[in-house]
């Protein structure tokens, strides 16, 4: 089963080929994705890595965690889910009104 990585304190430059080429050594990589801004179009500086196996991202973790990545000591663990959000009713919250 695929497991989904946090990694934080990425370069600005770091690209999503530059993210998959190092976690390739620890296995497949499922898919590399880093973070971008809707309205400026830079990095986020943070991004997600998908590995195929539990072994693999345990691995991937021990190996990245504190690392130096283009100059920036990366940090590396499983990602959370994210809570959903409830959409409110609009306007001024869902209190039923003013």
């Amino acid at each position: 089963m695929a497991k989904k990585l946090y990694v934080g304190n990425l370069s600005y430059s770091t690209t999503e080929d530059g993210l998959r080429n190092l976690f390739n050594q620890f296995g497949t990589v499922v898919s590399a994705k880093v973070v971008f801004d809707r309205e400026t179009g830079n990095s986020k500086g943070f991004g997600f890595v998908e590995m195929s196996s539990e072994s693999e991202t345990n691995a991937a973790i021990a190996a990245t965690n504190g690392k130096d990545v283009d100059g920036r000591q990366i940090r590396v663990n499983e990602a959370m889910d994210r809570p959903r959000r409830e959409r409110s009713s609009g306007g001024y919250g869902n209190n039923g009104g003013w």
